[in-house]
């Protein structure tokens, strides 16, 4: 029964550092890029988009459709990024645990 009662303390810690690093998370930010630049998403830790900026010059009414496609390239690079960030932040926090190989969290 010992080993339930310090399995269940491990656990509400975890629980405890899991609401921390998620909190910690929405306030980082991470900034994708396309176009060499000219399009920038920036995107918290839990993947929000916060900011777009857009070099004036890729703004020509006949070819939406590049600065769409870049505009997406963006999102997708700041949002790739905003995953490893995660990622890494949770490894950190579960050093030591004995999770099964390729098991990930959050689920």
């Amino acid at each position: 029964m010992k080993n339930l009662g310090n399995l269940m303390k491990q656990a509400q810690q975890m629980q405890s550092k899991m609401a921390d690093m998620q909190a910690k998370l929405g306030e980082l930010e991470v900034e994708g890029a396309a176009g060499g630049g000219m399009v920038k998403v920036t995107v918290t830790g839990k993947g929000e988009a916060r900011r777009l900026k857009i070099d004036p010059s890729l703004i020509v009414p006949d070819d939406a459709e590049m600065l769409e496609d870049l505009i997406v390239a963006a999102f997708n690079d700041a949002r790739s990024k905003s995953e490893a960030m995660m990622q890494s932040e949770m490894s950190k926090l579960t050093a030591g645990l004995p999770l099964p190989p390729g098991m990930k969290l959050p689920f």
